[in-house]
């Protein structure tokens, strides 16, 4: 908490060093920046995130990010692999379960497993089988954020008119370094 004060406050007084120490000329001529700025649509990024919702990595082949395709895709593919081997498995032991309620004792596992381990075996690949689709729901919505993240940041102006880096000074007299933020911006 106090160190945030302590950087705001930073960024408080350079900001009025600047703005006390910035002159005023009257023919001064301004000339254009040498950078072309991008006319930035505003409509892109719901339009990368409703590719993504209707066909997952859609957005992602949008935006031109070719590469976060196949993440997309396998983990979606993931998800699908432990969901439909859980549920397997699931119902399996369901089945061989109320077999054994019924009376039949012709199952493989008769007399290995007792009916406790059946029922804690289902509600085990029953959990399991959550998880699997929670993943799947968590991988097709991060592919929908991802996608408008994306084309949000593609639209983001990265030029030398605003620069925030470290500087380091050696002291003349003790020949010690002073650290320190530079804030640079142009207009």
């Amino acid at each position: 908490m106090i160190i945030t004060r302590i950087i705001f406050f930073s960024f408080f007084l350079l900001g009025i060093n600047s703005a006390i120490a910035q002159v005023q000329f009257e023919d001064v001529k301004i000339t254009k920046d040498s950078t072309t700025i991008k006319p930035i649509d505003p409509l892109t990024p719901a339009k990368a995130a409703f590719y993504s919702a209707v066909i997952p990595g859609l957005g992602q082949i949008y935006n031109k990010k070719y590469w976060k395709v196949p993440i997309v895709y396998g983990g979606l593919a993931i998800g699908y692999y432990f969901y439909n081997d859980n549920n397997k498995k699931y119902k399996e032991f369901r089945n061989i379960y109320k077999r054994r309620l019924e009376g039949y004792t012709d199952d493989r596992y008769y007399g290995v497993y007792s009916d406790a381990v059946l029922i804690n075996a289902q509600r085990t690949f029953e959990r399991n089988r959550d998880i699997s689709t929670a993943v799947m729901i968590g991988f097709y919505v991060l592919n929908i954020i991802d996608a408008n993240v994306d084309a949000h940041l593609m639209q983001f102006n990265v030029n030398d008119n605003l620069s925030l880096s470290p500087e380091f000074n050696r002291n003349e007299i003790d020949y010690k370094y002073s650290i320190g933020i530079t804030l640079n911006y142009r207009f």
